[in-house]
């Protein structure tokens, strides 16, 4: 199956939630133990980036039953994600020591969830769970003490919550939301490349959003910041969830007031204009020079691709 046909145009990776999240479960602790030992309940085992899958004859299986996550060494607190078809679906951790008793065997495999993702080992319908499993995995991981007054958190409603042992401050996950646009100019439009991008590799701009900022101003903010470029007439396209850690892409368009670039090269490498029929070419990998755009994975990619398919 080629990237285009897992993340068809709108539709980029994590995007396509087939879960009940059931929300009302999470406050009955008593209901949420008898899911659990449930046999048709599954869980995503997550470690730090990757997946804990098992190996099988018909390929790996990232969905496992709560038995086999318990004695393949995860850590036995459950955040429940909600429920298909009636069954409860929960995320799991496990620790370094676990996993490195797991890397000797044949019967389990740890894989990178974005390469995964990329190559369609997942089908695409769950990638929305796992990103969900992973958010919430790592915030509890970073949030075991309370920011209020030191003092353990403990986990309640499902791994929705941790509420301080000492003082009661109640804690919640959090988003954090980044803009991520495309500006246009006329018949280019603006990309640029990190030092940490593949070979070749040119994406949309992107940065947070910061304290009491609108997303348009962001929008404008980020572009200036990193490329000098003004812009006006910000739209929003769609969102993605992207679980590294826990963000929101917010997809936009921008019109570029102004041509110059001035690259921040503590944000860029590089960035440069491209016509319709170049960014084409980087979209399918064909391009001369061996540029290539983002990923189908990536909603950047979809970005572009609305550009280059206009209405």
């Amino acid at each position: 199956m080629t990237s285009n046909a897992l993340f068809p145009l709108g539709r980029p990776a994590f995007v396509s939630n087939v879960l009940d999240r059931a929300a009302h479960l999470r406050f009955n602790d008593e209901k949420l133990f008898a899911l659990e030992s449930k046999s048709d309940s599954r869980a995503y085992v997550v470690y730090r980036d990757s997946l804990l899958m098992k190996q099988e004859a018909g390929g790996p299986r990232a969905l496992l039953t709560v038995d086999e996550a318990l004695k393949f060494g995860a850590n036995p607190g459950t955040i429940f994600l909600g429920l298909r078809d009636g069954a409860a679906v929960f995320g799991m951790g496990i620790g370094a020591p676990a996993v490195e008793k797991l890397l000797t065997r044949d019967d389990v495999a740890l894989t990178e969830l974005r390469g995964m993702a990329m190559q369609g080992v997942v089908p695409p319908e769950q990638l929305s769970a796992i990103a969900m499993a992973k958010s919430l995995v790592s915030w509890h991981q970073r949030h075991g003490f309370c920011a209020n007054c030191g003092a353990r958190s403990a986990m309640a409603e499902g791994g929705w919550k941790r509420v301080c042992t000492s003082c009661k401050t109640e804690h919640f996950p959090r988003t954090d939301p980044v803009v991520i646009m495309l500006v246009e100019n006329g018949d280019k439009c603006l990309m640029g490349r990190q030092k940490q991008f593949p070979p070749g590799m040119y994406s949309c701009l992107a940065g947070f959003v910061e304290a009491a900022e609108t997303i348009e101003d962001a929008v404008r903010r980020e572009i200036f910041e990193e490329a000098g470029i003004h812009c006006t007439d910000v739209k929003y396209y769609m969102t993605q969830p992207w679980p590294y850690p826990s963000s929101l892409m917010i997809g936009c368009s921008a019109r570029a007031t102004s041509d110059a670039i001035t690259v921040d090269h503590m944000e860029l490498e590089d960035a440069r204009w491209f016509d319709r029929d170049e960014a084409m070419l980087m979209l399918k990998r064909e391009h001369p020079d061996g540029l290539a755009g983002p990923h189908p994975f990536a909603i950047a990619h979809h970005l572009l691709g609305r550009w280059l398919q206009p209405d």
